[in-house]
């Protein structure tokens, strides 16, 4: 009888379907964050985002659905340099205790005078994931936070991580062989707000913008009218709207000066998973070719 017992148990495995690893939950504030964790995590982690495509971080209010996703979570995901400030109210609020790590830690921050609502401060700019030297310091940070928050995938998210890292220094490559083929007294290029202060320094452009570095900072009349000057000394041709902001602005400033305006830029967000930029590396293949087709006919 016990041998028949056992031969059932044994029979009785093999059909009865095997119970996948539950995964961990991991927040990330916004969603250039979350494209890179789901990257690095694939089918091993859920990836839940705060503020999602086309979203704008610097003016997002969470709500108590959010404080219940972190709740519920075995990490979470900011940006810092100043951009998700909000978070340590969110966690607060919800009661989560578990880690919160800073995706741009390691990074060199840039920092800007006078550029928030008149004030002659020092600011951080926040956009760092805009240079894609600063992208492999985010991933290589995210990757560590989830081999620590689940040490059975640990080798995976590393294997997968070092395989995005080397999509990252191929893009960035690719990149400066385009800005190459413009003069550099002709890459001058007019944004909505100033978020590309890193792929300034890192690529060799010039950005102008009519906000600061926050999108909730406003321009002064002197400021613009500046701005237009410069456009129409420059010969400046094509000025450029973001996903997160508001075009008017640039539109009066393209009817004030006669230049047209190039399309849309993703700055601080990804587009939808339809859109033309659902992934961080498609920001860059979205923005560069138009940024270059623009410099040249300056």
């Amino acid at each position: 009888m016990h041998k028949l017992a056992l031969a059932a148990l044994v029979a009785l495995s093999l059909v009865l379907p095997v119970r996948a690893a539950e995964k961990i939950q991991v927040v990330a504030s916004f969603s250039i964050l979350g494209d890179m964790a789901a990257e690095i995590a694939g089918d091993k982690a859920d990836i839940l985002v705060l503020v999602g495509p086309n979203g704008d971080a610097h003016a997002f209010e969470p709500s108590p659905a959010d404080a219940k996703k972190l709740s519920d979570s075995k990490l979470v995901l900011v940006n810092g340099l100043a951009l998700d400030g909000w978070m340590d109210r969110l966690a607060k609020a919800s009661g989560y205790t578990g880690p919160v790590v800073i995706a741009s830690s390691g990074i060199e921050p840039r920092t800007m005078i006078g550029e928030e609502s008149g004030s002659s401060e020092t600011v951080v700019d926040p956009h760092a994931w805009q240079d894609l030297s600063n992208g492999v310091v985010y991933v290589s940070n995210i990757v560590e936070a989830l081999a620590k928050a689940d040490p059975a995938n640990a080798a995976d998210y590393r294997a997968r991580g070092e395989r995005y890292i080397g999509r990252l220094r191929a893009l960035d490559a690719d990149i400066r062989r385009e800005i190459a083929k413009v003069p550099p007294a002709r890459r001058r290029v007019i944004t909505s707000h100033d978020a590309f202060g890193y792929f300034a320094g890192a690529y060799g452009v010039e950005f102008l913008a009519p906000e600061g570095i926050s999108t909730e900072s406003e321009p002064s009349a002197s400021d613009l009218a500046r701005l237009i000057g410069q456009i129409r000394r420059e010969g400046i041709k094509t000025l450029f709207v973001e996903n997160i902001t508001d075009p008017r602005m640039i539109r009066m400033i393209a009817g004030e000066t006669g230049a047209e305006i190039g399309g849309t830029l993703f700055s601080d967000a990804i587009s939808p998973p339809d859109g033309p930029a659902p992934h961080y590396v498609d920001m860059f293949t979205n923005n560069v070719p138009k940024l270059v087709a623009a410099m040249l006919k300056n």
